[in-house]
């Protein structure tokens, strides 16, 4: 894999777009992991001003140090990139009381976490005539659809979502990203518990790529007791969430019934 060419490429594409739409630069909220770490970076190299948002929700500490030092790192290594820490665990709490309980299980307000830093992000965005750069990769965005619809899948513009973790993490290597961000563990960040990635799909991302691959070619190999059930884990990830990776649904009117309509 050519890391810098693709590095090269990816901000060059990202400098292009943001030309074209007439916006100023980039809004990217950052998690301690390695896809936001390697796409807020990638938006740094632009040389065009970038804001990076760390926005904690009772978040694990580990995870709040490795945001506050990547950003550190950035605002060390670039001049166009502003910090800024907004904390939105009073913002959260303060829908939970809006919320009846009734609907506040736990998937309910894992995403509507995701959703508020959306908002939050968006809140920036609009204010600072930007945009609001998504970190999704390649599996998650269209493989199991690991991300929250209106959440972390709310973007203008989605700089890896052709690259695998892996890929990633061979990117982020090049980039310098701090060594902390490349050995931790991936996770969402949603649960008060700090569960893994790994934990909550059951694979490891090398295993869903594996899926991915295997399902995308022609040629099959006979397949040992684990990867048939890493394959039955990724259909059933990627059934389940296909409707995140679609179009919204719409409801085509014949022409034959609102002919009348347009006829007066």
């Amino acid at each position: 894999m050519k890391s810098k060419q693709i590095i090269d490429h990816i901000v060059k594409w990202l400098d292009t777009y943001l030309g074209r739409s007439g916006l100023k630069g980039f809004v990217i909220g950052v998690s301690g992991g390695i896809d936001s770490a390697v796409t807020s970076s990638l938006c740094a190299k632009t040389g065009k001003p970038v804001l990076v948002l760390n926005m904690p929700i009772y978040q694990a500490k580990d995870q709040i140090v490795r945001s506050c030092d990547h950003i550190a790192w950035l605002e060390k290594k670039f001049d166009n990139v502003q910090g800024i820490d907004m904390e939105l665990s009073p913002v959260f709490e303060e829908i939970k009381r809006s919320f009846p309980g009734s609907i506040q299980d736990s998937m309910t307000m894992a995403n509507t976490r995701s959703r508020l830093r959306m908002l939050t992000l968006y809140a920036f965005a609009s204010s600072h005539k930007m945009l609001v750069t998504g970190t999704g990769n390649r599996v998650e965005d269209f493989g199991v659809g690991f991300y929250t619809k209106y959440g972390d899948g709310g973007v203008d513009i989605s700089p890896i979502a052709d690259l695998t973790k892996t890929q990633v993490y061979s990117l982020g290597k090049s980039l310098g990203i701090i060594e902390d961000i490349l050995t931790a563990a991936p996770t969402d960040g949603l649960w008060y518990d700090n569960r893994s990635d790994e934990s909550q799909i059951g694979a490891t991302y090398k295993e869903l790529e594996w899926a991915m691959a295997y399902l995308d070619s022609s040629q099959k190999e006979t397949l040992n007791k684990r990867q048939k059930k890493v394959l039955s884990i990724y259909k059933k990830f990627h059934i389940a969430n296909k409707h995140k990776m679609e179009p919204i649904p719409v409801c085509h009117i014949p022409g034959s019934l609102l002919a009348d309509f347009f006829n007066n």
